[in-house]
């Protein structure tokens, strides 16, 4: 049955752009917060009870492994996000059930094939990621157990995109705060007090992952009207996976290569002396609070862009990129104040040891003035995504991020050894494809086409 939803208070084609971006992105920006914490609350107690081995055994290589092996399914269920955002602009009620069911399908079958792989493979990919020997034995009993969890962080992250598909981003955050809190708790009783190590720091993250996954499920049980979950329904359709692998596999594809340019980068960051990695480890806790801000305005405007092209309302698609692209700005211009500003207080969260917080000071200086040129990647990207034009986005950031960073890290980093020119290949590449984005939006994009054509006929 297709009726339209306009009047719902969580769709979002009606209303003042700039209020309805806002209102939707601070859950989502506070809620990635509190998850972006609770992996902090680790690096803080562990490097401070355990020591720098742990640190960078808790950040810096594990992270890259579980991004890149996760970021390809959380990019495959974005495609379920907006084809259900899509549906449900365009008040298909049945086809957003019949997507809810094959996304939380897919959610049960990768979490299970993740977590197999993780805990079978987790000491061989830490060795072939160059892991140093003293960090090594702290990074595989990390990643083991946070593997474990594999199930719960991926049916979560799928629950909450369904949410948010349909305009609710409140939920979601209120389950991460609850599952914040959880974290918090349990590192301070496993590591500080139980003196668990790095293990009792995964197994905090996983049952708070759990917390996370038991109250999105329920709520979805509980849901009314079309996104509703039946647990005796769920099951894989056909025609709707073909839709969501359509949208989803070149997102997936671009999450793997965005993680193996950066696990190239780790790699040759892990030859240098622990004082640097554990000061990048400890800089990507930090940076990681700017990318939850940039990465929260993409999945806002993904929804938003998803739920008015469903609604043929490509007025209010591109309305939004450009004031998503001026609120981006100013959060950019005014985080990368407060790090320059503030940056030696902030690494003395994470390590009392002088060396690696110069380390870590000088690697913050490098990359965060640059942290502006990235924007036009996260929103353009996140708005032609929401159209469903999925493709070509993915191959502008593999060729301008992914592969680039990878040829610079082979060719041009043997000759100059230094921690400086590994990392000049994240700013040479963000310019680079930003400037890819600007110029296939204007000149390419289904969005500028269909906007052309609706002047064509009023004129």
């Amino acid at each position: 049955m297709k009726t339209r939803r306009y009047s719902d208070p969580r769709a979002i084609t009606e209303g003042v752009i700039w209020k309805q971006l806002l209102l939707f992105f601070f859950p989502i920006v506070i809620g990635t917060f509190f998850q972006q914490l609770y992996n902090t609350v680790d690096a803080v107690i562990v490097g401070n009870v355990v020591g720098k081995e742990a640190l960078a055994a808790v950040g810096g290589t594990t992270a890259t492994l579980v991004n890149l092996l996760v970021g390809f399914f959380i990019g495959l269920a974005s495609g379920a996000t907006v084809i259900i955002s899509q549906f449900y602009g365009a008040g298909e009620e049945r086809k957003v059930s019949l997507a809810v069911h094959t996304a939380s399908a897919l959610a049960l079958i990768f979490g299970l094939l993740l977590t197999v792989f993780g805990m079978l493979f987790a000491p061989q990919l830490l060795r072939f990621m160059s892991t140093p020997p003293d960090v090594l034995p702290h990074a595989a009993v990390y990643l083991r157990v946070v593997f474990g969890g594999m199930v719960p962080l991926v049916i979560y992250n799928v629950g909450a995109g369904i949410l948010r598909a349909i305009g609710d981003s409140k939920r979601p955050l209120y389950y991460l705060i609850a599952a914040c809190l959880t974290n918090i708790v349990l590192d301070i009783l496993f590591v500080a007090v139980l003196r668990w190590g790095t293990a009792g720091a995964a197994l905090a993250t996983v049952f708070s992952q759990c917390v996370c996954a038991a109250l999105i499920v329920v709520a979805l049980v509980r849901e009314k009207g079309c996104v509703h979950l039946v647990p005796r329904n769920i099951r894989l359709h056909g025609r709707i996976l073909a839709d969501i692998v359509r949208i989803g596999f070149p997102a997936g594809l671009q999450s793997v290569m965005y993680s193996l340019s950066n696990a190239t980068i780790q790699a040759a960051v892990n030859g240098f002396p622990t004082d640097i990695l554990a000061g990048w480890t400890a800089y990507g806790k930090m940076d990681g609070l700017y990318w939850m801000v940039v990465s929260s305005f993409g999945i806002a405007i993904t929804t938003f862009a998803g739920q008015n092209w469903g609604a043929d309302r490509v007025d209010r698609v591109r309305g939004a990129i450009r004031q998503c692209l001026l609120m981006t700005l100013a959060a950019t211009l005014l985080m990368s104040a407060l790090m320059l500003t503030f940056g030696h207080s902030l690494f003395r969260l994470f390590t009392q040891d002088e060396g690696v917080i110069v380390k870590g000071v000088g690697i913050l200086r490098l990359l965060v003035p640059f942290f502006a040129t990235y924007i036009p990647v996260e929103i353009f990207s996140g708005a032609l995504r929401g159209t469903g034009d999925s493709v070509v986005p993915t191959l502008l950031t593999l060729f301008g991020v992914c592969l680039l960073r990878v040829v610079w890290i082979f060719a041009v980093v043997p000759h100059h050894h230094t921690i400086g020119t590994v990392l000049a290949s994240y700013p040479i590449t963000w310019i680079l494809t930003s400037s890819l984005f600007v110029l296939y939006y204007f000149t390419r994009s289904p969005i500028m086409r269909r906007a052309r054509l609706l002047q064509r006929a009023k004129e």
